[in-house]
């Protein structure tokens, strides 16, 4: 109930503001996760390392992909919202 008062509060730009902050903030995560799996790859190490380091960059890679996934239906349910008040 708490949450909700606070949604309704917030702007249309407001929102439109933190969907294209979010978008840079998981592109610039996807370029990070990309750069690193590059230098991680680079330099003679161990063949344990490099499982480690390939096993840590894909979890990092697939918690990102959920994250990015759950704000995919933020925005889906957002957009139905918009559209359903238009109909009305």
């Amino acid at each position: 109930s708490h949450i909700m008062s606070e949604y309704v509060r917030m702007t249309d730009t407001e929102r439109d503001q933190i969907d294209q902050d979010a978008q840079i903030f998981m592109r610039t995560c996807a370029d990070a996760i990309h750069q690193l799996r590059t230098e991680a790859h680079k330099g003679v190490q161990s063949s344990q390392v490099k499982e480690h380091r390939t096993a840590v960059l894909d979890f990092i890679e697939d918690y990102l992909k959920r994250v990015c996934k759950l704000y995919s239906e933020q925005r889906a349910i957002r957009v139905k919202r918009v559209i359903d008040k238009k109909r009305l």
